[in-house]
């Protein structure tokens, strides 16, 4: 067994140093940095860092716009040379939310931008000093990033040097270089997210020159895909979207791309397909990962006939599914999804218990494996129980995105004073689309409790700088009105008794009780829930005169308004 040392990542940047005019990366105004620029002034901000008394284990936070990725790429190796840790920080968080952060990584120096309340010195100033030598040590600490929020308050991971080298390393121990097909590579990443960590590392393992746009704009990054005839694209579902709702493969010529990777969230496969049409020479690559599982991942190249799968493990990152105790459970079972990392990763400002055991990293996502691809049912706390009937909210966006008509779509559970939790959808529309039009067309697709029975139409949905939907910022759209439309809370309650009676999952207007094995026996029981439910008798007789679900639905309505 090899007992080589592992590579930090300002070991790498050495390496690749031996070419020093080659170019790394890129502006869309032209500026370009080399291997040799990166590693020299790298290592001047080490210096300037050291004069400073910053050393080992020091945190120091970097607050750098998007459109600063080349600075932010030396004053970030600048760190970690200097065995510091470093802390992303974005200037467009709140005074309080950037105060938090700084608080809790225990930031002591900050480069860039403004102090806001911590010592601060500009990348320039820093980058005059003398050169250091590299201090980091594959063990420790080298990063806190912090997670984007969507589900709670952010929190600290900490990463080691050998976690953030990992990737980058194997590559270029083997000898190889990712991402061959192209000269230039694309992306539109904030800084302060893992997406754009982890891009700006696998820099290192590539010859293609890193492309960073800034701030996403969709008519710009179509702009720069056509003029710089870029191979690879990577981005999160909601600057796919963005794209084909904008028409940008119409606008710009995009034959260049090869490969379109999204990551940060599941793609909806009605968006993937567009997407594939729209760019025929290129693979389409989903990529499930987390801010706490890096470098543990899956991956897959898009496939139509199996659209809902995000991947399988990429090799030494495994992935298990559990029940709520941790036992594994068997393929084909829904349950919690876990990663195993090969360097895992750490909270630094709270316990880790519940999310990193042994080298497992729970994801917050509810899914199963079936035949080794994973599939992806809902994150935990967006999984809506109603009237004792679960919902995916990723099952009901799906569906919705496979309206002509529907651009985005959020879905999430709102109080309900009967059913618990009420099934939600904000929506954005090419036109004027009717709730009415849009739960007919589900009404092919899912099942009665899963149509959402509150409805918003937004021009835009909220999202964070990670292109993360934030669910939670569209709950005041949907105030509690009290007790829904009776048809509505009808639907799901007796979609609840065929559950129990028939054992299908969820029962759609068109099903009939009859053609989902209903007899007499199942009958008789259907009738008496019914009573006990709803406070009406349905006579046996009833349910065979009218076997269609939504038949039911109706006869329960009538009734429950005669003796109401």
């Amino acid at each position: 067994m090899s007992t080589a040392p592992r590579p930090t990542l300002p070991d790498l940047l050495e390496l690749r140093a031996a070419e020093p005019e080659r170019a790394a990366l890129a502006r869309p105004d032209g500026t370009v940095l080399t291997y040799g620029a990166w590693q020299g002034r790298a290592a001047a901000v080490a210096g300037g860092l050291r004069d400073r008394g910053t050393g080992r284990g020091d945190r120091v936070g970097l607050l750098f716009g998007d459109h600063d990725w080349l600075d932010y790429a030396v004053a970030f190796f600048g760190v970690l040379r200097a065995g510091a840790v470093a802390v992303p920080l974005s200037p467009r968080w709140a005074s309080g939310q950037l105060r938090d952060v700084m608080a809790g990584a225990s930031v002591s120096l900050v480069i860039g931008g403004e102090d806001r309340g911590r010592p601060a010195v500009g990348l320039g100033e820093l980058a005059a000093g003398r050169g250091a030598p590299n201090l980091a040590r594959p063990e420790d600490l080298a990063q806190i990033l912090y997670t984007s929020g969507t589900t709670g308050r952010s929190r600290g991971v900490g990463a080691t040097h050998a976690n953030l080298a990992y990737e980058p390393a194997a590559y270029l121990a083997d000898g190889r270089r990712s991402l061959a097909h192209s000269r230039h590579f694309l992306h539109a990443f904030p800084i302060c997210g893992n997406a754009g960590q982890t891009t700006l590392a696998a820099t290192l393992a590539t010859d293609a020159v890193g492309l960073v746009a800034g701030r996403f704009d969709p008519e710009g990054f179509g702009a720069l895909i056509s003029a710089y005839r870029v191979g690879t694209v990577f981005a999160v579902p909601a600057m796919a979207i963005a794209l084909l709702a904008e028409r940008i493969p119409d606008r710009h010529d995009l034959s260049s791309v090869q490969m379109f990777g999204s990551t940060g969230a599941a793609l909806p496969p009605a968006v993937a397909l567009e997407l594939a049409e729209a760019l025929p020479g290129a693979v389409i690559v989903n990529t499930y990962s987390s801010t706490e599982s890096a470098p543990a991942r899956t991956s897959m190249v898009f496939d139509p006939a199996r659209p809902a799968a995000v991947g399988r493990a990429v090799a030494g990152t495994p992935v298990r599914i559990t029940d709520e105790a941790g036992t594994p459970l068997p393929s084909g079972a829904v349950g919690r999804v876990w990663l195993r990392s090969p360097v895992p990763r750490s909270y630094v400002d709270r316990p880790a218990a519940g999310v990193f055991e042994d080298g497992w990293v729970r994801m917050g996502d509810l899914g199963l494996l079936d035949d080794g691809l994973l599939y992806l049912v809902d994150r935990e706390p967006d999984l809506i129980e109603s009237g004792g009937l679960t919902v995916s909210t990723l099952e009901v966006e799906a569906a919705l995105h496979e309206h002509p008509d529907v651009i985005e779509a959020a879905v999430l559970g709102v109080p309900h004073p009967d059913l618990g939790r009420a099934v939600a959808a904000a929506v954005v529309t090419r036109s004027a689309t009717m709730p009415a039009d849009l739960r007919a067309a589900l009404a092919a697709r899912l099942g009665a409790h899963e149509i959402p029975t509150r409805w918003a139409r937004l021009d835009r949905l909220p999202r964070n700088d990670s292109g993360k939907m934030v669910k939670g910022d569209l709950l005041p759209l949907f105030p509690d009105e009290g007790r829904a439309p009776p048809a509505a809370r009808t639907e799901v309650v007796l979609a609840g008794l065929w559950q129990t009676v028939l054992g299908i999952r969820g029962a759609r207007p068109d099903d009939g009780f009859l053609d989902l094995g209903g007899d007499s026996l199942r009958a008789l029981h259907l009738s008496r829930l019914t009573t006990e439910a709803f406070g009406v008798r349905m006579p046996v007789s009833v349910i065979f005169e009218r076997p269609l679900f939504a038949d039911q639905v109706r006869w329960v309505d009538d009734q429950a308004g005669r003796t109401g």
